[in-house]
């Protein structure tokens, strides 16, 4: 029995540094954050723990009844329907193009296209926000040479919102297509082979046996873009704000401002566990809905 615990405790030993980081700075935070939701935590509570106290689900029913938030909720949805379908077409349709390259002129598109998801955000939003400007940004001078009236890309709420989906999906293509292409030169040159020697043509070709062969690859980018896109922050928090009237507020970036704006702790940790509660049920959902595996 020893000698038996003795040859198997080597998988544990190349884990275990893994599960403590994920115990510390994962697992022990969350359970902290939870119990903190049920509390009236603030700035005078760090100072003085004893004017801590327990409220129960009073922070989740006043989240739920909070205007803020829920436009929060609704802003995050809208930019998961359109953002998540977009940067999953986007990305697929350009490792596709750039699949069947083999010219230098393809290498560099592929760095062209993957720049942006390592540009620093601040950069991004700097040059994209002259992009937008009302008065003299470039996307307006251009719409004014076809005689079109100025778009307020950031002051009105929905075209903000979309403006910020157009400036995530941009910045979020490079990952996902390196996924797809990586994808797409793993799939047997002998399947193409024989679509070919039956008389399939090549958007036979695609629909019946690229896209089929690349259902894992679409599952794993479908569930990371939805759990990126319910977590969307960075740009409503370095373009607008959240503003105009809380047009694109995000879940993420109401409970950034609760906690570290208003220092509301209780009420920003019970609204993580909200957004938490969020992306289990839909990635269940993904995952309930994904279809059953087919060998090729």
């Amino acid at each position: 029995m020893n000698k038996f615990k003795f040859k198997n405790r080597h998988p544990y030993m190349f884990i275990a540094p893994a599960v403590i980081l994920l115990t510390i700075f994962s697992i022990i935070p969350i359970l902290i954050a939870f119990v903190i939701s049920f509390t009236d935590l603030n700035l005078k509570g760090l100072a003085d723990w004893s004017a801590i106290s327990f409220i129960g689900v009073e922070n989740y029913a006043s989240l739920l009844s909070d205007p803020t938030f829920l436009k929060s909720i609704f802003n995050t949805g809208f930019y998961v329907v359109i953002g998540v379908p977009l940067v999953i077409i986007c990305s697929l349709s350009i490792a596709l193009l750039l699949n069947y390259g083999t010219s230098w002129i393809f290498n560099t598109f592929r760095a062209v296209y993957y720049m942006p998801s390592i540009t620093n955000i601040i950069a991004v939003a700097v040059i994209w926000g002259y992009l937008y400007n009302t008065q003299y940004g470039l996307f307006n001078y251009l719409l004014s040479l076809m005689s079109v009236d100025n778009i307020p890309w950031l002051q009105e709420p929905t075209i903000a919102k979309l403006s910020l989906i157009i400036l995530a999906v941009w910045k979020g293509i490079g990952i996902n297509m390196i996924i797809f292409l990586a994808a797409l030169q793993g799939i047997p040159k002998s399947y193409y082979e024989a679509a070919r020697m039956d008389g399939a043509n090549r958007l036979q070709v695609l629909f019946n046996v690229t896209l089929p062969l690349l259902r894992y690859a679409t599952f794993f980018v479908t569930i990371t873009t939805l759990i990126g896109w319910m977590q969307f922050f960075e740009e409503p928090f370095v373009m607008t704000d959240g503003g105009p009237l809380d047009g694109t507020i995000s879940v993420a970036l109401f409970i950034y401002k609760e906690g570290f704006q208003f220092s509301e702790f209780g009420y920003a940790a019970a609204g993580s566990f909200i957004l938490f509660t969020m992306i289990i049920i839909v990635t269940m959902i993904q995952f309930k809905l994904r279809k059953s595996d087919t060998e090729y």
